[in-house]
Parts: C-alpha cells; structure tokens; sequence
C-alpha cells in the first residue's frame, strides 16, 4: 500500500496533489496552522482516519462532507486529529519561577491589589495552566493580595474535555517533587492522578483560534499569555495577526511567555524584549511611552 502521493497521481483515498493543496488551503484559512512537506504522511493518516470515522471512501466526497455540514462536528473533529498535545507539569519550569519572582511582582508594584489575569494557551490537557495555579499557590506570596483569574484555551475540544476533568498520567507528573503531587492529587482509576477539585476550580477553560478570538479575549485587560509552541505552526502571515490579537488582549505593560525555540523580535515590533534573569519576556509597551 502506498503511503505518499504520486508526483501528479493519487492515492487509494483519492487524495491528489490537486485535493491535498485545496485541504491545506482550506486548514490553514480556518486554523492558521500550515503543514510543510515533511508532515504530509502525518497529515493523510489523520485524514483517513476521519474517513473511515465517517464512512467516507474518497476524499473528495469526505472533504465537501467536512466542509458543509451545518455544525461543524467533523471539522472540529478533524482538528482534534491534527494537534499535537503533549506537555507535561512543570514544562520549562523558568518561566513559571520568571512569573512569581519577577513579572507578577512588577506589575504587583504597579497595581497594588488589583485584579490580576493570566492566559495559558494552548493548554493541550491542562498541564500548562494547572502548573501556574500550583506555582501562584506554592510560591507566590503576593497571592493573597491579589483575585487572580487563570484563563486556559485550545483549538482541540477533547483536550480541553480531558483538562476540565484533570486525570493525569505518571508522565505527566515526572516533573513534578513529591511533595506537591501529595498535597495536590488523589490517585485515581488506570494509573492515573487526579488533581483536587480547589486547583481545577480556579480555571477556566474555552475553545479559542488565536486567529480570530471570542470577544472575552480581546477587552485588554489580561496581564500575562504563556503562549509557547504554537507560533511555530503559524506561517508569517497568521504569526503577525496572531501576535496583534495577543497584544489586543494584553494591558498596557502585560507580558507575554513564548516557546525556548520561538522570537517575537522576529514576528513583531509591538513587543519590547525584556532580558530576566530567568529568561527572555515580551513586554506590551505602557500607555505612557
């Protein structure tokens, strides 16, 4: 059985390079998420998988299926096959210390008491955003101080599903001092862990595209966006509305936490860079300025 498609042939689903163009078009103007060459196997596995999900033989037939059913299930579906969602507690762990010893005292000292909000995205299963909770509650004295509001999103609605409900693997944990998996997770069924109800109660996750974000996401009043490793998806073009819709969300003076392999210098000017001592942060310019 073939795996690629023919130089200007098809495959056993029927999926020339004509109708593969015309999908990648189509993905990438709905989610801004493009898929160079070396991810093409992945990609057609993943679609014929949704094929015989859906009882379809032939991609054509399957894509006109996708594309006009009312609700969208499939293509939301379809989506959900081609994230890539693993992360795990603790995730590059310098930026959560970042967060509590610098950034949040910093804006702390300028709104003393104030409201104060964060954005994980994506958040894939929940790791990302749980970790922040765990890292405000465990080492952030200023929290009492502060009503703190964790926003967390994902194109993906089963992760999201899975997020809301907090099971977690032993190698989702691998990261994360025992004494914390003590005081913050009850073991459950199938080997897996599940995170007390006071810590999955404090975020709030939603379906958002960073490309064109629900109203909630652009009033300008969030403080902080960890958005690592999903800019690299994104094609020039959707990284710049991507970033002007981050800085729509953002305060005047808010950060913003990216991916160790991703540059906002090379994206965007909105962005001032700022130089911590754990590591690099993009910084909204203030109003003032």
């Amino acid at each position: 059985m073939r795996d690629e498609i023919d130089a200007g042939g098809t495959d056993e689903i029927g999926l020339t390079e004509a109708n593969y163009a015309a999908f990648e078009e189509f993905f990438y103007r709905k989610t801004g998420i493009s898929f160079d060459v070396s991810k093409r196997y992945f990609v057609r596995k993943r679609i014929a998988r949704r094929m015989q999900a859906t009882g379809h033989d032939r991609f054509r037939s399957y894509f006109s299926f996708m594309r006009l059913e009312p609700s969208q299930d499939e293509f939301q579906a379809l989506v959900n096959e081609m994230t890539v969602n693993e992360t795990y507690f603790f995730r590059e762990e310098h930026q959560f210390r970042c967060l509590v010893d610098t950034i949040l005292p910093e804006i702390a000292s300028r709104r003393p008491n104030a409201p104060l909000t964060i954005w994980s995205m994506p958040c894939a299963t929940g790791e990302e955003p749980y970790s922040i909770a765990l890292y405000l509650l465990e080492h952030w004295k200023g929290l009492p101080d502060h009503d703190v509001t964790l926003l967390a999103s994902d194109i993906d609605t089963s992760v999201l599903n899975a997020a809301r409900n907090g099971y977690f693997s032993e190698r989702s944990l691998h990261y994360l001092p025992a004494a914390l998996r003590v005081r913050h997770f009850r073991p459950a069924k199938n080997g897996k862990h599940r995170i007390n109800y006071d810590i999955r109660d404090v975020v709030e996750f939603a379906k958002v595209n960073l490309l064109s974000p629900p109203a909630r996401f652009r009033q300008g009043d969030i403080d902080v966006v960890f958005c690592r490793n999903l800019l690299i998806y994104f094609d020039q073009q959707a990284q710049r509305r991507a970033v002007e819709n981050i800085a729509e969300a953002l305060r005047p003076g808010g950060y913003v936490l990216l991916g160790h392999s991703e540059s906002m210098s090379r994206i965007s000017d909105l962005f001032a860079v700022r130089r911590f001592a754990e590591g690099i942060v993009y910084q909204k310019p203030h109003e003032d300025r």
